[in-house]
């Protein structure tokens, strides 16, 4: 089988779809080298450069001539002629989109879409980037021959909002990035707590500084909890960063609140096992991969309920209102509070984290593909 993806995220993007682009390429390479893959980027970032595994047959196509100038032109249009000309049999959209003019009998087409929050929370949006992404998810949905979901939620949303039946739909869980699932020597640890002023104990929130993310409404069920134990964010700020501040400064917790700078990526899970507690409190997610994160680092998780929480923490996290700040106090004091409990959800997270190894969620993908080619 002759397998081309749109890899412009996994040679360019750091942060989410960069991470899933690279899960999915680098998993079916591992799993299954005896197919040929084409990788479809308008440049590659040094960073990446050779982030997949060299033992499948694999070439990356790169454009050339006017396409050089118009890389985003070409992404879109120039595939029509250029997945013919390398021979791939099905391509894989992995960022919500799929070129234009695809010859659908010639090409099978799979597209992954992740969410579609920007119509769950249109305000959060401008219009003109509603359109743009409204338009593009879902001319890929009916262009493609098959779509992938991350979630369930999200299968839910592309049948609310799109229409997609449900056949057309399959749900393949992701992993985050092996790193996690890797254990940090004492030194290694105490190195990164030194280096961040990390306190001994601490409870850590990861993600953009945003109101679905609701890290004000973490900081109220934390205030109310008592806790003596500081609290830890990463996160790019926004606009909603000052109304936290502002909380903060109104009760005086400005020595137990702590902002991370920028974290190169490879230090992230390192600050994950040090952490006591890890808080999801967002809104909403088309999936929640620092849940998973969490779950791989042996860390004890609450999150929200609704959405697609339960999903990405099994069994094994908390599960509390994004809007009962005095529940969010409650789960933390009953989890901060008992070590047995405290080493029971660790031990249900490492279970339940299996569910999205390569080894499980990869052949899935594989099974999709040769779906399409026999239909």
């Amino acid at each position: 089988m002759k397998i081309g993806y749109d890899a412009k995220r996994a040679f360019t993007n750091t942060s989410g779809l960069g991470n899933y682009s690279r899960f999915v390429i680098s998993g079916m390479m591992t799993h299954f080298p005896q197919e040929e893959y084409s990788l479809f980027t308008p440049r590659r970032n040094e960073l990446f450069k050779d982030f997949f595994p060299p033992m499948a047959k694999t070439q990356v196509v790169l454009p050339s001539g006017l396409g050089k100038r118009f890389s985003s032109v070409w992404r879109t249009f120039g595939l029509r002629a250029a997945l013919p000309q390398h021979g791939v049999q099905v391509y894989h959209g992995l960022s919500n989109e799929l070129p234009y003019g695809i010859d659908r009998q010639k090409t099978k087409l799979v597209v992954t879409i992740h969410d579609l929050i920007f119509l769950r929370f249109p305000e959060l949006y401008p219009a003109l980037d509603r359109y743009i992404y409204r338009k593009k998810f879902k001319d890929a949905c009916q262009a493609a021959h098959q779509t992938i979901a991350i979630s369930a939620q999200t299968a839910q949303d592309l049948e609310e909002f799109f229409g997609v039946s449900r056949e057309k739909v399959q749900v393949v869980y992701q992993d985050c990035d092996p790193v996690f699932q890797q254990t940090f020597e004492e030194e290694a640890q105490n190195a990164i707590r030194e280096k961040y002023g990390l306190p001994a104990q601490f409870i850590l929130c990861v993600g953009t500084l945003e109101r679905r993310k609701n890290q004000l409404h973490l900081l109220k069920g934390w205030l109310a909890a008592g806790t003596p134990i500081p609290l830890v964010f990463i996160g790019r700020k926004t606009e909603y960063y000052k109304e936290m501040q502002a909380f903060i400064r109104q009760h005086g917790l400005e020595q137990k609140v702590l902002f991370l700078p920028y974290i190169p990526f490879q230090e992230l899970p390192v600050i994950y096992q040090l952490a006591t507690l890890f808080v999801y409190p967002s809104i909403f997610e088309g999936f929640g991969i620092p849940i998973v994160e969490a779950l791989n680092s042996g860390v004890p998780v609450i999150t929200s309920t609704g959405s697609c929480f339960s999903e990405a923490g099994g069994e094994a996290a908390r599960y509390v209102s994004p809007t009962d700040a005095e529940a969010l106090a409650q789960a933390m004091r009953e989890i901060l509070d008992s070590t047995a409990l405290q080493k029971r959800m660790i031990k249900l997270g490492l279970e339940h984290a299996q569910t999205f190894r390569p080894q499980v969620t990869i052949p899935q993908l594989h099974r999709v593909y040769e779906q399409v080619l026999q239909g």
